[in-house]
């Protein structure tokens, strides 16, 4: 069996009580190095094999299960995060289903909520955003054009940009022409939950500088909007006390 399991965002206390169970389980853990928190194979028993999928292609990464699988070994394959987002998981289910071998996936706390954390934020305020668009710059891996930066920014909700930080002058650019004023508030939030992570409130126009002045080049999400600065708000209907719920009725 295969389990795809995420790491969560970065602090190995982080993963689910499942996640932990597998890697304790394991016989085998392929674990993407670049991104992992590297303590989270502590959790790991003596006499699995490890191998860091940061130096293996999509090849590799699959022989390692497939010969596994037939010697009846159960095989972790640890993302960053969930491997919901950017973890490059259905490829690899794909060649797995032409084998016929059997996985699941388990769940973890992506970045997206760690950056949250760390600036103890939420995305959906009432009156401010009402959504959360997860998305990334293009670069050597193009992007859509109906999900350029440009497009999704003339939305004005909350946003959450992965795998960009080397293209921020240009992430500015695209995020005012589509509609954000360059003192939108926004944040950069260096290896979120890791015990070296760093946080920058700045805004729309100042990405750029916030990051070269405080020399943040990778493993940073940026978040863009007005809920990063949480002003301005209206406050929840479930908890107001005129409000009637299917378990309350509001007060007179």
């Amino acid at each position: 069996m295969i389990h795809f399991v995420g790491a969560g965002s970065g602090a190995p206390d982080l993963i689910t009580l499942r996640g932990k169970k597998y890697l304790e389980e394991a016989d085998v853990i392929i674990y993407a190095g670049s991104l992992v928190n590297p303590q989270l194979l502590d959790y790991k028993k003596d006499g699995c094999k490890v191998y860091d999928s940061a130096t293996m292609t999509l090849e590799e990464v699959i022989e390692v299960m497939k010969e596994d699988e037939e010697k009846g070994l159960m095989t972790v394959r640890l993302h960053t995060g969930d491997p919901c987002i950017y973890g490059a998981i259905r490829e690899q289910m794909d060649e797995l289903d032409k084998m016929g071998y059997e996985y699941d996936t388990t769940p973890g706390v992506s970045a997206f909520c760690g950056a949250a954390s760390a600036l103890n934020l939420e995305y959906t305020l009432p009156n401010v955003s009402q959504s959360v668009i997860i998305t990334r710059m293009a670069g050597r891996t193009p992007v859509p054009e109906r999900e350029s930066i440009k497009s999704f920014a003339q939305h004005q909700c909350s946003m959450v940009v992965f795998l960009s930080t080397g293209l921020l002058e240009d992430l500015s650019k695209e995020l005012i022409a589509g509609g954000y004023s360059a003192d939108t508030p926004a944040a950069i939030v260096y290896k979120a939950t890791w015990p070296d992570q760093k946080k920058f409130v700045c805004t729309v126009g100042t990405l750029a500088q916030t990051a070269k002045e405080n020399n943040i080049t990778k493993t940073a999400l940026m978040l863009i909007g007005d809920a990063v600065t949480h002003t301005n708000y209206d406050r929840s209907e479930l908890y107001n006390p005129a409000f009637t719920t299917e378990f309350r009725e509001a007060s007179k």
